[in-house]
């Protein structure tokens, strides 16, 4: 089967861009499904919860495994998953189901870095950065759709008919990905460490749990610290078990590159800033002007206020492919998380009709699909092509844990203000909440900036021995494991 890139990425498109709605989904009606349903507040939130945990287990596990066998086959097996996860969702009868029906869908979250690394060995090398760019601003606008259009679609087809969509699309990807698209002609082979993926899953669920709960259950309380505590321990056990397996879940030496390490710490911080954004723009705008501040917008009225930010954000992606000519990716990484920074500031302290947040909002979709798309180029680009599925998918779970890292900061700044007699928050715990995000950005920028120098040393150092390489004779060169491994990884490529 000859691949055909244009189509190729189209079916891409398709399954990722299907799939990323469902992170945000149902936050919009969760107070219809509560009452639906008939169930509590602290169960209703379990539906974001278990979906956020299992996606972040998921995506780099499966991503290995897809690296190993095959990244199509791995692909489908998640591609149905979605569909049998949102089909359990339409027709759940009671909140246990589903909350199931979302553990199911959460297999889903392996479909990014699968697809990136689909993308890498079925586009030309000449259109990656760009295909990489327009699915990297894709995913990101997926889920600001989710947010946008979850309340007034649920208003004419109930919340169940939110799950019919994604389901129709998700099986429609399958079936092109089934019949169009070939199996990646490059695999790792081996097999899965089994130890290391226990860990890697244990402390995920131990710092995601308390990361999602400690609003409700208290930042001090005993079993939130109790379980930092575990997350911190076991992350110790699973970084030492990976640093001594000849056959590595995750290479932690692939990890410290001087081009994938600042770039997976701007990942935590740039998801941290991009969530408590989301989760906290669009109840500002909503917040009655009674309150001295806000605009008593509809849900309606704050979806059309976030249009801005969703079409800049799809319009960046496509751009970073062609912006490469001027500015290499890391540079739009620390560009696009300057915007992000600036324009959260703005959201904080110049927030005083809706014409200026809903520029301030552009500019933050600007930043944010020019950041997250040259995040992924920089990480594809990086590795082995054996090796993108799992540095992709740890790349895309760093930016999970910063979303509820950056969820529950906010969290904590915002409601931490609210005035008993109105039930709101002040305007200065608004303010302060959208600063921070602006500082998290602004240090995703100057992480970025100070290892420049870092990634530009190793990347000399790679051509040199390269060059070093090639003048010895074959019969006679001894080059050690890892100038060989350094020379062979395009680390320059994303300059």
């Amino acid at each position: 089967m000859t691949p055909r890139p244009l189509r190729s990425f189209g079916i891409l498109a398709l399954s990722v861009g299907s799939f990323s709605t469902l992170q945000s989904l149902v936050v919009p009606v969760l107070p219809v499904i509560q009452e639906d349903l008939d169930t509590s507040a602290a169960a209703v939130t379990w539906t974001l919860t278990a979906w956020l945990i299992v996606a972040a287990v998921a995506t780099p596990l499966l991503g290995r495994v897809g690296d190993m066998v095959g990244k199509r086959r791995i692909f489908l097996l998640a591609l149905g998953a979605v569909a049998v996860g949102s089909l359990l969702a339409a027709i759940a009868p009671n909140i246990g189901v589903l909350i199931a029906a979302r553990i199911v869908q959460g297999l889903g979250g392996a479909l990014f870095p699968l697809a990136f690394g689909m993308l890498r060995d079925l586009v030309p090398p000449a259109r990656l950065a760009s295909g990489i760019g327009a699915l990297s601003g894709l995913i990101a606008v997926g889920g600001g759709v989710g947010t946008v259009l979850a309340g007034p679609i649920a208003e004419v087809v109930g919340w169940r008919g939110l799950f019919l969509a994604p389901l129709v699309l998700v099986a429609l990807g399958a079936l092109l990905t089934w019949r169009y698209l070939p199996e990646s002609p490059s695999k790792a082979g081996g097999r899965i460490n089994v130890g290391a993926a226990v860990l890697l899953s244990s402390w995920l669920v131990a710092l995601l749990l308390p990361l999602s709960t400690g609003a409700e259950r208290g930042w001090t309380s005993a079993p939130v610290l109790g379980l930092f505590a575990v997350a911190a321990m076991l992350f110790v056990a699973w970084v030492a078990v990976e640093l001594r397996s000849a056959n590595p879940l995750v290479d932690m030496r692939m990890m410290a590159l001087p081009s994938v390490w600042p770039t997976n710490v701007a990942a935590v911080l740039i998801g941290a800033s991009m969530f408590g954004v989301w989760a906290y723009f669009p109840r500002f705008v909503q917040t009655p002007a009674e309150a001295g501040y806000g605009f008593g917008a509809t849900v309606a009225a704050s979806g059309l206020l976030m249009l801005p930010m969703l079409a800049t954000m799809a319009v960046a992606g496509v751009l970073t492919g062609p912006l490469q000519r001027i500015l290499g990716s890391r540079a739009q990484i620390a560009v696009g998380a300057g915007l992000i920074a600036v324009s959260a500031a703005g959201m904080g302290l110049l927030n005083s009709a809706p014409w200026l947040v809903a520029v301030e909002g552009a500019v933050f979709g600007l930043g944010l699909g020019v950041a997250y798309a040259a995040m992924t180029g920089v990480i594809v680009n990086s590795v082995p092509a054996t090796q993108t599925g799992i540095a992709s998918g740890v790349n895309a779970n760093l930016r999970t844990i910063g979303s509820a890292l950056g969820t529950a900061l906010l969290t904590a700044l915002i409601t931490g203000t609210i005035v008993p007699a109105t039930g709101l928050p002040t305007e200065g715990g608004y303010a302060a909440g959208f600063l921070t995000a602006a500082a998290l950005a602004a240090g995703a920028a100057l992480v970025v900036v100070a290892a420049a120098p870092l990634t530009r040393r190793a990347a000399r150092a790679a051509g040199q021995l390269r060059g070093a390489t090639a003048s010895v004779p074959v019969q006679t060169a001894s080059v050690p494991v890892l100038a060989t491994t350094l020379a062979r990884e395009p680390v320059g490529t994303a300059a």
